[in-house]
């Protein structure tokens, strides 16, 4: 235990759960400090007690709207994001039921920290939330909305939802009416933020590296100043009554896979009965063990499963989803899905069903305790539903649930009369179910004490040099190049990558599918242990793995704590040397990628990206680089066959090209030791070199592609550049990029196309350029309304030329170096990110010196350097473009502004 800060005058301290402590100051302003001397990041998250449910006749969507207008800058802070792109900074808003959250995660320093409060503190009284800012924001928002009603099942929910509350606010989404926000008057919006954003609704968190003296007097000294309203907020009161019947909504919209919905009302997550809600769902949802799913999936009936708890103040929904591809019986899926739902009262959840579910979340949980940067954000969901020790209570409440509680939950809220699908139906007796009340939570918490605190961490710092001087690097047989750094971490977590090479590029020909789907099935039975079984023993180490692949490799990312470390590396080792790659797997994996390319069809980014790919990727058909189209894809799918799997397994996978990286609390003789014993001897058959990409030039092109009903469009704009990343005038490319598209809404494309005309929620650039190859990319991209994409494109290239013609300032280039080096140290400071970094330096034979040399070229260049090196390389008659939206409204002379928008 550490010794309390000193408190400034006006601040008292509150309850202290696991090593989080509340303040309170007299304004009403509620405090979380969580240090963690692990971070040298710092997350600064505000969470307002005002979201969608607060919003009165003709405003929906007013929530989200306000958040997006609090980045249009104070008096005091006019560019905000500037700000965040000079501090390097991680950040964002996010709107809900309940809550309006704004965070983020920066650099640790005394600088940073002072400036994040600083601002903070002025938007929450002092914001902008002006007409000329509405107008266009407006419409960023709107181009939100559209994007939300590309997916149908996306829509389905908001109508499941809406169908479901007849009354509550619940029922209507957060994004809002389109009415409404294309007509809210700037009067109300502003009474709204006067309302609602002050000291008395909003809760501080700030978690990673904190000093909580100097973070406590900062808080006060900007904070504290602010005067405690003298208005009072009506709490909302409207209830709603009992569900009556069955209820049925359906949806008809243009789309390639076909869903089912069912969403039951339960109660709030603060009941006793709220944290079954996940318990359940996932009893009945999870992959391979689920009822659904194994009725569902794995009977090819459909392709996903899936289930969702929303977990709110007042009494919410539990939500099971179904999608399946265009060609599934419907009615056999809606009465195979009713069936199982049906089915519980008879045959209630067993007792190993509620255990392996408890174990999974727990896990889940006990992994985000670890981390503080997720954390923080997190705590923001149980704030809104009614206190942050909510969270604690709610995972303590999962670890003690037992099999006869899931069962009367069952038996409770999945009652017919209780779910929305659809059709009314009439009934002599309805059996209606009385959602009890949220409690009274401040009883409920008042003497929660929480468990032990976890393992406290040591302070790192990830610069380039104390990385590769913390770095234990060397080799084992048959070929594994090793890069460890062990230290101390909260919770004793540690993160690795293990990353395998095999191949060329003639024994490689034609196997893309069987290699892809041979990684995927890696994780799905082994010859000891079956996919469930895998599945529920990493859960039960504490263990997040994700094995991913395709023809030319496989990746493995980990996630564990030290004393588990050593087990998970040894199932890893089974995982990848003793697969057993089950037939059933099989073609459950097949229906899923196949359901998968199927909604995929009418989609406008995946047909956008697709079409890209293939035009940068000018490779025969079979070469390892080909992009196939949609139909090729499907085709090798339907074509290939478990054999061909197990053959290219034990043809190409082994060790002798290999990286294995980890960052955290573990003993690096004992890792090399472990991993010296588990993939000793383990080598392919087939020789391996990489395969290279190299710059090809491509003829301009400008395509369309039809996404009918869509009312998205997605644009892309890009030109292959003959450069690597050690060119001496990369570095100046890099920079230029950050100016032109990077950064946080504060790029040049950021400012004109979404900040100043509101025609995109999401627009921006990058450049990049592997090692030794020469194929690097310049890449635009822009979402939109389909009438707004040739104004887009037009502005894109218009700012293009403009960077060419006038280039960038000194001015634009110091803030822009300070943010880019800022926010190259907070993604070191990540240690899954560090780890994966390291793995990659290692493959090609670098250290992190090499980052250090790159970052001190940046730091040195000159205006002169940055404007010749885009002068000389990005060339806007040279740009292609693939657009694909609803062609009917992406002609040139069709009305702008009648639908575009950005937002958070």
């Amino acid at each position: 235990m550490h010794a309390a800060p000193a408190l400034p005058p006006g601040i008292t301290q509150g309850a202290s759960v696991e090593g989080i402590t509340e303040y309170h100051l007299s304004n009403g302003l509620r405090v979380l400090l969580f240090p963690d001397p692990t971070k040298t990041t710092t997350t600064v998250n505000i969470t307002y007690l005002v979201g969608s449910r607060n919003e009165g006749y003709g405003e929906t969507g007013m929530a989200h709207l306000l958040e997006h207008m609090l980045f249009k800058g104070t008096p005091a802070h006019q560019n905000i994001p500037q700000e965040l792109t000079e501090h390097g900074a991680r950040p964002n808003g996010t709107t809900w039921f309940d809550r309006t959250n704004y965070f983020e995660t920066f650099n640790g320093t005394d600088t940073n920290l002072d400036w994040a409060l600083n601002l903070e503190a002025d938007r929450m009284l002092h914001s902008n939330v002006l007409k000329k800012d509405l107008d266009t924001e407006m419409t960023v928002v709107r181009n939100e909305f559209e994007m939300n009603e590309n997916n149908p099942a996306t829509i389905l929910e908001e109508r499941v939802f809406s169908t479901a509350y007849l009354w509550h606010n619940y029922g209507k989404s957060t994004i809002g009416a389109r009415s409404d926000i294309e007509r809210v008057p700037i009067e109300r919006l502003q009474a709204f933020y006067h309302l609602y954003y002050q000291p008395d609704n909003a809760v501080l968190t700030i978690a990673g590296h904190v000093d909580e003296a100097r973070t406590l007097a900062l808080v006060a000294k900007y904070f504290g100043a602010i005067p405690k309203p003298e208005r009072v907020l009506t709490p909302t009161y409207t209830e709603e009554p009992a569900q009556d019947g069955e209820r049925t909504v359906v949806l008809r919209r243009v789309g390639d896979a076909k869903v089912v919905m069912i969403g039951v009302h339960v109660p709030a997550l603060a009941h006793p009965d709220g944290p079954i809600a996940g318990v359940l769902g996932d009893i009945l949802t999870n992959a391979p063990s689920g009822r659904l799913y194994q009725s569902l999936v794995v009977t090819k009936k459909a392709g996903h499963v899936g289930s969702d708890a929303t977990d709110t103040r007042e009494p919410g929904m539990l939500n099971f989803v179904v999608q399946a591809p265009k060609t599934a019986d419907l009615d056999d899926i809606e009465k195979t899905f009713v069936g199982v739902l049906n089915d519980t009262e008879a045959h209630p959840p067993t007792k190993e069903e509620v255990e392996r579910s408890k174990t999974k979340l727990d896990s889940r949980f006990d992994l985000l305790l670890r981390n503080s940067e997720r954390l923080g954000l997190f705590l923001s969901e149980y704030i809104a539903a009614g206190d942050w020790r909510l969270a604690f209570l709610t995972r303590d409440r999962i670890s003690q649930a037992t099999q006869e509680q899931v069962d009367a939950f069952a038996r409770t809220y999945l009652k017919p009369d209780n779910r929305t699908i659809g059709l009314f139906i009439p009934t002599d007796k309805p059996d209606r179910v009385d959602v009890p009340a949220a409690p009274d939570i401040a009883a409920l918490v008042k003497d929660y004490k929480g468990s032990a605190l976890l393992a406290q961490g040591e302070s790192f710092d990830p610069s380039p040099l104390n990385v590769d001087k913390r770095t234990v690097r060397g080799n084992l047989e048959p070929g594994i190049k090793l890069a460890l750094i062990s230290k101390k971490t909260r919770g004793s977590i540690v993160n690795a990558s293990f990353n395998l090479h095999f191949g060329d590029e003639q024994n490689l020909r034609g196997k893309d599918t069987a290699a892809t789907l041979g990684a995927e099935m890696l994780m799905r039975g082994s010859a000891r242990h079956s996919r469930q079984q895998i599945a529920d023993s990493f859960d039960k180490l504490k263990a997040q793995v994700r094995i991913s692949g395709g023809p030319t490799g496989t990746r493995v990312g980990i996630q564990t704590t030290r004393v588990n470390l050593p087990a998970v590396l040894q199932l890893i080792g089974e995982v990848l040397r003793e697969p057993a790659f089950p037939a059933s797997e099989f073609e459950a994996l097949r229906q899923e990628r196949i359901t998968s390319l199927d909604a995929s069809r009418s989609e406008p980014q995946a047909v956008a990206m697709r079409n890209q790919s293939r035009i940068t990727h000018p490779y025969p058909n079979g070469d390892v680089r080909y992009v196939p189209t949609l139909e090729e894809e499907m085709e090798d799918l339907k074509s290939v066959q478990l054999d061909d799997i197990k053959k290219f397994y034990n043809e190409f996978y082994g060790a002798s090209h290999s990286e294995f990286a980890a960052v955290g609390d573990f003993e690096p003789e004992d890792v090399e030791k472990n991993l010296s014993t588990l993939f000793k001897g383990w080598t392919g058959k087939q020789t391996y070199a990489r395969v290279a990409e190299k710059y090809k030039e491509i003829p301009v092109v400008h395509q369309k592609f039809d996404t009918p009903d869509k009312p998205n469009a997605v644009l892309l704009a890009f030109q292959p550049v003959k450069i690597s990343d050690d060119d001496p005038d990369y570095p100046s490319l890099v920079l230029a990029n950050y100016m032109f598209g990077g950064g946080f809404l504060n790029s040049r494309l950021a400012v004109r196309i979404r900040q100043k005309d509101g025609l995109s929620y999401g627009i921006g650039s990058y450049m990049s350029a592997p090692p030794v190859d020469d194929s690097g990319m310049f890449f635009s991209y822009a979402i939109s309304a389909p009438q707004n994409s040739p104004k887009v494109q037009s502005d894109i290239l218009d700012e293009l030329k403009r960077a060419r013609s006038d280039g960038f300032t000194q001015q634009e280039l110091d803030a822009a170096k300070s943010g880019w080096l800022q926010s190259r140290q907070v993604s070191r400071g990540q240690d899954g990110e560090l780890s994966s970094r390291l793995a990659t330096e290692a493959f090609w034979g670098r250290t992190m010196q090499w980052d250090a040399n790159f970052e001190a070229r940046v730091f040195a260049l000159t205006p002169d350097q940055v404007n010749a090196a885009i002068r000389k390389y990005i060339d806007p008659a040279k740009i292609s473009v693939v657009q694909a939206g609803e062609l009917s409204k992406m002609s040139s002379d069709a009305p702008a502004g009648s639908g575009a928008g950005a937002g958070k």
